[in-house]
């Protein structure tokens, strides 16, 4: 499953970079930069959540 995360992030990224380079007007391309950011951070919330104190399992 991770393996399969990796690609659709892969994709996601590439998908969001084309779109970035695409949008002329520099106000889209900060909307652009404040939603990646909020999705990695909530994601990065996620993962600090999942991990047990002891660090994550082996």
């Amino acid at each position: 499953m991770e393996d399969e995360d990796i690609a659709l992030n892969s994709v996601l990224g590439l998908e969001l970079n084309r779109v970035f380079f695409a949008v002329r007007e520099t106000a889209n391309k900060q909307k652009i930069i404040e939603f990646a950011r909020e999705v990695l951070q909530s994601e990065r919330a996620e993962l600090a959540e999942g991990l047990s104190p002891e660090g994550p399992a082996s």
